[in-house]
């Protein structure tokens, strides 16, 4: 009799250890090989968009530390900036020059967590809690400024909650020049790694049309060739007076817009954020000393406005459409991660179930982004 095979349906979470999250992914396979990639989401859905709605606009702002835990400060940046341009709200310089430090911190210790379990994915055990130890200076530069060390509702509706207290400024400066050093160390850890390679280069390619197709963003954008950020291309706060590179994909080793491609683009923005970080610390105004627009209430006119951050995983964008009065009429949230899991079902067929593995931890893709 001729050999009969047939089509496996396997689940991959909503609990499995690489899958970055509570997600599920509904897979159709020959043996290893992937057929078909359905991602079953809305396991984490708390319904953060009608609770929005449901809570005046200064009250909110805990909720966005949730939007993303892994950088809670990005995304408290975001709802802020668009409160503040629905309601005409000034942010004073001082503040916008924290917003920064600490938005930029944020992004390397997300990065951090992104490009560390990535590599234990891979069987790496070692790069990861390198990768930590460098995320704890940060979290204790960030716990010294307001006090928490993951959800932080620090960046507030007007400006910060807290001046930077005495010597943090030298402290941050501190970090960056010995993280920069850093940098290179993990590189030669982890970079160059003959099975690193192996399991990154060539694998998950997502062309430039694909990424623009599906909404990709961020540096899975980025490593797909599209030299596209909006800390450059539709500035916010003071970004425009600093000068920072965009790190594109550059077939460095295999295909543009493959799994390591995303990776060296995570690598490359940690050193530009060192750069960003450093600018902020030298030019910090040090004679102005208001760091907050003081509000007791928050009514904006009625309008909407969408507007969008740069956020570690992409485009954080608050769209809010306002009633007139101090609760939000709707207000809906697009991130990173969403748009990423949708280009799944494009690139899985032909990968190997391992192969998917790696695909996920190079997108860096986070539950609550998704379900909201």
């Amino acid at each position: 009799m001729p050999l009969r095979t047939e089509e496996m349906t396997l689940n991959m979470g909503p609990h499995h250890p690489s899958t970055h999250g509570v997600l599920r992914f509904i897979l159709a396979s020959d043996g290893e090989v992937v057929h078909s990639c359905k991602p079953d989401v809305g396991y984490l859905h708390r319904s953060i968009e009608k609770i929005g709605e449901k809570m005046t606009y200064l009250g909110f702002m805990p909720y966005t530390d949730r939007v993303d835990y892994v950088c809670a400060m990005n995304a408290n940046w975001g709802y802020a900036l668009a409160v503040e341009k629905l309601a005409g709200i000034a942010v004073p310089r001082r503040a916008e020059f924290i917003r920064v430090i600490v938005g930029e911190l944020n992004r390397i210790s997300s990065h951090l967590v992104a490009l560390g379990t990535m590599a234990m994915d891979l069987g790496a055990i070692t790069p990861f809690p390198w990768a930590l130890r460098e995320r704890e200076r940060v979290n204790d530069l960030l716990e010294e400024i307001c006090g928490a060390r993951l959800t932080y509702n620090y960046v507030w509706i007007g400006g910060v909650a807290f001046d930077v207290p005495a010597g943090w400024l030298e402290k941050a400066r501190s970090f960056v020049d010995s993280f920069e050093r850093m940098i290179p160390e993990f590189d030669r850890l982890i970079t160059g790694n003959k099975i690193f390679h192996e399991r990154l280069v060539g694998v998950g390619v997502i062309d430039r049309e694909t990424a623009l197709g599906y909404g990709i963003s961020g540096p899975n954008l980025r490593a797909s060739g599209v030299a596209w950020d909006i800390r450059r291309d539709i500035p916010y706060g003071i970004y425009p007076e600093l000068e920072f590179d965009v790190p594109v994909g550059a077939c460095e080793a295999g295909a543009l817009g493959d799994c390591y491609c995303r990776f060296r683009v995570r690598v490359r923005e940690m050193e530009e954020s060192v750069k960003i970080v450093r600018q902020c610390i030298d030019r910090f105004p040090h004679e102005e000393l208001e760091f907050r627009t003081k509000l007791r209430r928050v009514k904006p006119p009625i309008g909407s406005v969408y507007v969008a951050s740069e956020a570690p995983r992409g485009e954080l964008g608050f769209l809010i459409l306002s009633n007139g009065t101090e609760y939000a009429e709707r207000m809906r949230i697009r991130t990173g991660s969403f748009t990423a899991m949708s280009v799944l079902e494009k690139i899985a067929p032909g990968l190997m179930v391992a192969d998917l593995v790696a695909v996920i931890a190079s997108l860096d893709v986070v539950a609550p982004e998704i379900d909201r």
